[in-house]
């Protein structure tokens, strides 16, 4: 009898110290569900259980703590719906392990109310990068980094990215995030390490973001709007892209979106639209979109509109046909710098849907050491102020 009091005090006991962990807003150290901080023993069960505990905790700002130390992780899904507002605080580093193949790798998902905060995800890209480098096929798929999707109300605050075999983070059916302070780092050589795409998501803010990478620094994809960038470097890269867009039968616009306080170095391309030359009607556009305060430093293509972007000669059915996506109201304000080709200004629209409401104003760029470069125009109609460059072909 005497056994059973303790044991129900020892319950009791037990329940009012997970109470008490609630009322203060409880935090739940992954090292308390088992992880250990040795980069070798896996760490995806207790990382899991951490979560699920927080995502019960009745407490708003409950917080799954990642000490310092690396901890190795395999696939893992913040799922929701939480009880609360819930907490990711990463000190540590997230190893992923060398060679993993699926498609994602760290996934938040259905939330409402998330804070990202800090640390380090290790994609351990390298193998997968070598093998494609090989040229000789067979290579796994890879995996994205840092996934969020149908979620709203998120922050991913100071967290660095290094080494994703593919896209670092991805923005997916989400209303309402702000990534903001976050570093990306992958070799220019990695191909297919976009460092932030945004897609199918709406009131998207991009932040202090500093991206060195294989691929775009940010991509934009269909269904995206109301999206701003501000006060991001990048390169290496291939720039802030919008697009590609028009490859499948059937996709959404991209609108509303300013790129604001930028600078590119050494990247193929600076502000880039681009959409299949593919004479498919997917309903797809481009409109109201802002590019302003921008400065190039030997970027190849500082201002581009690619709307014949066929990769693989053909393989996709597109030579020589014309893009359905209409262009308008794109505007370039105070874009500055150097470019590392003679022709600084490329816009190469549809035949069929010509680019229409362009505007140049107060663009200043050259071209080896100082000589004004050109600019080139297919089917392109705008306007054009303030343009210290050859005469526009506005």
């Amino acid at each position: 009898m005497a056994s059973r009091v303790v044991l129900v005090l020892l319950c009791c006991m037990h329940l009012s110290v997970l109470a008490a962990a609630a009322a203060a807003g409880a935090e739940y150290n992954i090292q308390r569900f088992g992880a250990r901080a040795d980069g070798r023993t896996d760490a995806t069960q207790a990382l899991a259980a951490a979560w699920s505990a927080a995502c019960r905790s009745p407490e708003q700002g409950a917080n799954v703590y990642v000490p310092n130390g690396e901890f190795l992780v395999s696939h893992v899904a913040f799922a929701g719906p939480c009880v609360g507002r819930t907490t990711v605080q990463i000190d540590g580093t997230l190893v992923a392990p060398s060679g993993f193949t699926g498609g994602e790798w760290i996934v938040f998902k259905h939330l409402d109310g998330l804070t990202v905060s800090g640390g380090t995800f290790d994609g351990r890209g390298d193998s997968l990068w070598a093998c494609k480098a090989a040229g000789n096929g067979g290579c796994p798929d890879g995996a994205t980094s840092v996934t969020v999707r149908n979620s709203r109300d998120v922050v991913i605050s100071g967290v660095k990215s290094v080494n994703s075999e593919l896209y670092h983070v991805v923005i997916d059916g989400c209303d309402g995030v702000t990534v903001q302070d976050a570093r990306i780092i992958a070799p220019e050589s990695s191909p297919n390490t976009d460092g932030i795409h945004v897609q199918s998501s709406s009131s998207v803010t991009i932040t202090g973001a500093s991206i060195q990478t294989g691929d775009d620094c940010i991509s934009v994809g269909p269904g995206t709007s109301n999206l701003r960038v501000q006060h991001v470097s990048c390169g290496p890269g291939h720039g802030v892209s919008i697009g590609s867009l028009g490859k499948e039968s059937e996709e959404r616009g991209v609108e509303n979106v300013t790129v604001s306080v930028a600078v590119f170095v050494g990247t193929e391309n600076g502000l880039r639209i681009k959409t299949w030359g593919r004479a498919v009607r997917s309903g797809a556009y481009v409109r109201g979109v802002v590019f302003e305060h921008a400065l190039m430093r030997d970027v190849r293509n500082p201002i581009i509109i690619d709307q014949n972007y066929c990769p693989n000669h053909g393989g996709q059915g597109c030579p020589h046909q014309s893009s359905d996506v209409k262009i308008t109201d794109v505007t370039y304000n105070d874009i500055q710098g150097s470019s590392a080709s003679q022709v600084a200004i490329k816009f190469d629209c549809s035949a069929s849907n010509p680019c229409s409401g362009l505007g140049l104003e107060d663009i200043k760029l050259t071209f080896d050491g100082g000589k004004p470069a050109e600019a080139t125009c297919q089917h392109a109609d705008g306007t054009v102020s303030g343009i210290l460059m050859p005469p526009s072909c506005l």
